[in-house]
């Protein structure tokens, strides 16, 4: 670790810089000079809101629980095609899941950010003071909401620097020399993209949000929250399904007659696949997987698999559906 006056660097960075600040610091404007300079995609907080909105349709307001899940799903794809910048609010916590993200603060002392409002606002230094006292209290409270701590934590930031003595376009300069010294900087690669994606995308599924032009078919009354949840994951894919739509006789009486079936859980046509989802009940676990053996044992040619709620990321990468991931 390499430190300074106006700068904290660790040599561990991807071709991708997320940079956030106080109110009222120009961080945004040196996350445009940098993504300039350096010829990144810069995504700012115009932007992600637009992509949120594109990509999801009108979630007002957004679960906050539900935010960083949101924000990486967007931001993973692109990552994997550009290098980017990514400048918002917290932007160092909704980059703790790509791997070596160059993660950069901006700090500037009362009196400086006070001035830059009254800049910005044409605002007396009265009005201005009064300003950044809501504007920091608005931000405690909505990072204590979404990440559950009303301030960063210094060790979140791979760079922190201080506007009190530079400007802009100097803060820039830093940042991307920091950035060309660190590494050579490879993309995001598709295989963290998809672990990133099944990852947020399971936990959002458990939200109910899915994209608005996802796969939609009539609801249906599940018999389990698993259910929903598994129903959730598929739309967030786009992977048609269809819910319990055959039963199969697995036992029969001396006459002939049926006094047994299964129905499978779900049926994913485009893989010829029925899916049957099991409880932690051990009991149910175990009348089920007597089931499943019957059925494949009967019906060979039916391609059948029980998964437990941890075995979903299985079924997602075994049959490739990560292939399926919203584009952003």
């Amino acid at each position: 670790m390499v430190a300074a006056d106006n700068l904290t660097v660790i040599s561990n960075s991807m071709a991708f810089i997320a940079i956030s600040g106080q109110p009222g610091c120009r961080f945004e404007e040196m996350a445009r000079i940098c993504a300039g300079r350096l010829g990144f995609d810069l995504i700012n907080q115009a932007r992600l809101a637009s992509l949120i909105a594109q990509q999801f349709g009108s979630l007002d307001p957004i679960p906050d629980k539900a935010y960083r899940d949101i924000v990486v799903s967007i931001l993973a794809p692109i990552a994997t095609r550009n290098r980017v910048v990514f400048c918002a609010d917290s932007a160092e916590a909704l980059a703790e899941g790509f791997p070596g993200a160059l993660r950069v603060g901006v700090v500037a002392s009362e009196a400086v950010r006070v001035g830059n409002l009254m800049v910005d606002g044409r605002l007396e230094r009265p009005a201005a003071r009064e300003l950044l006292r809501s504007l920091d209290t608005e931000r405690k409270q909505t990072r204590k909401r979404r990440f559950g701590a009303a301030r960063e934590r210094t060790d979140s930031f791979d760079l922190i620097l201080n506007e009190d003595r530079l400007d802009p376009e100097h803060l820039a300069e830093i940042v991307g020399s920091a950035f060309r010294d660190a590494c050579a900087a490879p993309l995001l690669s598709q295989a963290s993209e998809a672990q990133l994606q099944f990852q947020v995308r399971l936990r959002l599924a458990r939200h109910g949000i899915v994209p608005p032009e996802n796969v939609v078919l009539a609801r249906k009354a599940f018999a389990h929250p698993s259910e929903q949840t598994f129903v959730n994951l598929l739309n967030f894919y786009r992977i048609a399904w269809e819910y319990e739509p055959r039963s199969f006789a697995v036992r029969w009486d001396g006459d002939g007659k049926v006094v047994e079936a299964f129905t499978p859980d779900f049926y994913l046509p485009e893989f010829d696949l029925y899916v049957e989802l099991t409880t932690m009940k051990q009991s149910l676990v175990t009348r089920k997987n007597r089931k499943v053996k019957l059925l494949r044992q009967i019906y060979p040619d039916i391609n059948i698999q029980v998964f437990y709620q941890k075995d979903f990321e299985n079924l997602i990468f075994k049959y490739g559906l990560a292939e399926h991931r919203v584009s952003a």
